[in-house]
């Protein structure tokens, strides 16, 4: 992958997996979906690790974990989903994710010896992977699966969860260093998709999920009073049952990489949803700056409404979603066609020679795309509906 030798694929022996059932993908029409294909030509390598050659480091994370596992369940592929787990558990978990939180970054230390770069968790990427075992145990019926979700849900109940003065219970970004001694805790709103707290809170009735997404609905409008989220903003609490939204005074106002997930989970949230309706009613500034310039800034001074620069394509697909909600489906077809204009160029032979297509554009496509498409779709109880689900025989009823 990207030019690198044997010697730079370095992990941790994984633990014999458990037997495979017949995948589904041998057993129904699955159909072909090619960005599927290319993601795992360029960026996954043979021992399941999901490779971002934009680093010195030569990193994974757990972010590129999950993604992968979200996709490989979206394309029917358990082979690859199992490699992609058992790879995560060995070198991102110790070898038992009953034992720890996946650790967030993976790759080549300053010795040139292979391991861990920071062992602090990132939480978004610890509830994707706790979704797509939960949809993966149910789909393929692996217990292990269900199991292995079940204990890392615990996990992240226990070390990733704080409760707000005046607000409740809510989900830190990671288990170290977001809370701060002044009572004031930093917050990522793009790590927060409504499906996937619904899925959550039907996995852990009893846990704080159904809280969660309605604090994040509540989030939504009091950090974004000209239409735009920003990539992190924090919560200070004001008194032991008081608080309030407050720009980050780390990261301030900016909205850029981070935060155009956040318009993409917003669009993809079923209409059905109650949540669904507030959330994209306080992002409607995204709207208004791409239909004025065609395509979406790049970055966003949250507080003033200032933009500059113009987002990659990876952008432009993050808002097919969310202009399709908001009724603009015009500027969902403008995106599209961008985003399947550069996305293919991004491809070329001639374009990846030597390296990567870009991670996160390509990544950011996959997840816009494939809704798009209809390949899958998130219903109320926040369980995803697959497409090939239809043929499928194994398939559970959903």
């Amino acid at each position: 992958m990207a030019g690198l030798s044997s010697a730079q694929v370095a992990t941790t022996p994984a633990p014999l997996a458990a037997p495979v059932a017949a995948s589904a993908a041998n057993t129904c029409k699955v159909p072909a979906w090619p960005i599927w294909r290319d993601f795992t030509t360029h960026f996954i390598q043979p021992d399941g690790r999901v490779l971002d050659a934009s680093t010195p480091q030569q990193h994974s994370s757990s972010e590129g974990q999950s993604y992968g596992m979200f996709f490989a369940l979206v394309a029917g592929d358990q082979a690859m989903f199992d490699k992609l787990w058992r790879w995560s558990v060995s070198n991102l978990a110790g070898g038992d994710i009953s034992k720890q939180l996946p650790a967030w970054y993976w790759g080549r230390q300053k010795d040139g010896s292979w391991g861990v770069l920071d062992k602090n968790s990132a939480s978004d990427a610890d509830l994707w992977f706790a979704y797509v075992l939960l949809e993966a145990g149910e789909l393929w019926q692996r217990a292990d699966y269900t199991r292995d979700a079940q204990q890392l849900l615990k996990r992240i109940e226990n070390e990733e969860i704080a409760d707000l003065p005046g607000l409740g219970p809510m989900l830190l970004p990671g288990k170290n260093d977001f809370a701060r001694p002044d009572h004031l805790w930093q917050l990522n709103p793009s790590y927060l998709p409504v499906p996937v707290l619904r899925r959550l809170a039907l996995a852990s009735p009893n846990g704080p999920w159904s809280r969660i997404a309605e604090n994040t609905a509540a989030m939504m409008p009091a950090v974004s009073p000209k239409g735009f989220v920003a990539d992190w903003v924090s919560y200070r609490g004001t008194s032991p049952t008081s608080g309030v939204f407050v720009v980050d005074p780390v990261k301030g106002d900016l909205g850029s990489y981070d935060a155009i997930r956040s318009y993409m989970w917003a669009g993809m949230t079923p209409p059905e949803d109650p949540l669904a309706a507030p959330v994209l009613r306080a992002l409607d500034g995204m709207t208004t700056a791409t239909a004025a310039a065609g395509t979406p800034p790049e970055r966003v001074q949250t507080t003033t409404g200032s933009s500059t620069g113009s987002g990659p394509f990876g952008f432009s697909a993050a808002l097919i979603p969310y202009f399709q909600a908001k009724g603009q489906p015009w500027l969902a077809d403008l995106q599209r066609r961008r985003v399947d204009t550069q996305l293919q160029q991004s491809l070329l032979p001639e374009r990846v020679r030597g390296r990567q297509p870009p991670y996160y554009d390509v990544v950011l496509s996959m997840f816009s795309l494939g809704w798009a498409d209809d390949r899958y779709r998130f219903l109320s109880t926040g369980k995803v509906q697959l497409s090939w689900e239809k043929t499928c025989p194994r398939a559970t009823t959903r």
